[in-house]
């Protein structure tokens, strides 16, 4: 049975890739913890609670809205979610609650820091965000014995962040890339180097994330830096120039997930942007263009946690798992059309007898291709030691 035609363009929820305000109660505990200061610290052999995983057939899966398949004729039905329950006799309670990787922290965080259960078993947020949670101690390490398909079919490209070597703590959801979109009929030329960001052409019509963990990695890439091991002078070199880009007035403002406004009515010609969302704007605009420049671009993850005293551990170990099956990868990523973490399921799209579906598997922005992968690299995250002072310095270039 093919599988379903990807809903037309949606429109992205708008901080699923957030804006870090370091004023928060996060980046208050993450500076305590980098501190050696830890009353949030959780030992590993005080974060698992008794599992009813075996007795009671359930758990809570708290998401991002537009994050996973719905049916098109009913937006309240999941199909793979539909699959997983019939076929193990697991109910999920599925939220869409995560609306903003900070404001999320600043909703769970009092009860893990006071070490008690958050009532979700399932969490999904973005890595930058996952590495915070790893440092304090806030998830259960997953057993890989109940995840075989993790094992197998997780790209190798994801296997082993800085944060997370080896993803004993974190699975991704979807993935993608931060790199430059562009508006090829508008600029009349092709955009393939970081620097062109800063062509005299484009003066007054570029825009760059506005979030700081969003928009470093590529503008380093830019200067040639190896993003897996930057340094606090590769930062500030950064932010040296993207000042004296603000001041010339080069830039035309720092955004969030907005900046696709401007793409599309062309007040912007090129800008920083984000892979599964040029691919929604391609649909109706196939002059939009997105590039994973030569110096190369960030791939990120928005990964699923366990986190501390859940109470259905091996469920939630269950329904990650299934998730890696290619088959049911496939059905995902052909609707949210992120990059998927599981490349065996571009032969699953392949096969499909849908025209539409099977072209999917052909989409590098989906499968990025072998020339594009050896230019993709998952950046270390800013430790808490770092994070108040770069955040300060970036914020006040951004204007936050």
């Amino acid at each position: 049975m093919p599988l379903p035609v990807p809903l037309p363009a949606k429109t992205p929820s708008p901080s699923r890739r957030s804006v870090l305000r370091a004023s928060g109660l996060g980046a208050v505990l993450g500076v305590l913890a980098g501190c050696g200061v830890k009353p949030a610290y959780v030992q590993p052999g005080d974060r698992a609670a008794t599992d009813l995983s075996a007795s009671d057939k359930r758990l809570t899966w708290a998401n991002w809205p537009l994050y996973i398949d719905t049916d098109d004729d009913d937006p309240t039905r999941r199909p793979t979610l539909d699959a997983f329950a019939k076929s193990t006799g697991i109910s999920v309670g599925y939220t869409e609650e995560i609306n903003d990787n900070d404001e999320f922290f600043g909703k769970i965080s009092p009860a893990l820091m006071n070490h008690q259960p958050t009532g979700r078993d399932l969490i999904v947020i973005s890595d930058w965000m996952c590495a915070r949670f790893v440092r304090l101690g806030w998830v259960q390490e997953m057993d890989r014995a109940r995840q075989p398909h993790v094992a197998e079919y997780l790209d190798p490209l994801l296997r082993s962040p800085a944060f997370d070597p080896g993803r004993r703590y974190t699975v991704p959801w979807q993935s993608g890339i931060t790199g430059i979109a562009y508006d090829r009929r508008r600029l009349g030329r092709e955009i393939r180097h970081v620097s062109e960001l800063w062509a005299d052409d484009l003066k007054g019509r570029v825009t760059l994330l506005s979030g700081l963990d969003e928009a470093f990695a590529l503008l380093m890439q830019g200067n040639g830096v190896d993003i897996t091991r930057w340094t606090a002078d590769d930062f500030h070199t950064v932010c040296d120039q993207v000042e004296r880009q603000v001041h010339s007035g080069h830039i035309r403002r720092f955004t969030g997930n907005d900046y696709t406004k401007d793409l599309v009515s062309g007040d912007v010609l090129a800008c920083q942007a984000y892979s599964g969302d040029v691919i929604q704007l391609q649909a109706d605009n196939p002059d939009i263009r997105f590039v994973v420049p030569e110096e190369g671009a960030e791939l990120w993850s928005d990964s699923l946690m366990v986190p501390d005293l859940a109470g259905h551990k091996a469920n939630a170990e269950r329904l990650i798992d299934y998730y890696y099956e290619p088959e049911a990868a496939a059905e995902l990523a052909a609707w949210v059309n992120y990059v998927c973490p599981v490349p065996a399921a571009q032969a699953v799209l392949a096969d499909s007898d849908d025209e539409e579906t099977a072209a999917l598997a052909e989409n590098p922005l989906i499968f990025p291709d072998a020339g594009m992968r050896r230019r993709l690299a998952i950046a270390r995250d800013i430790t808490s030691t770092e994070r108040l002072e770069f955040a300060r310095r970036w914020n006040g270039i951004v204007g936050l």
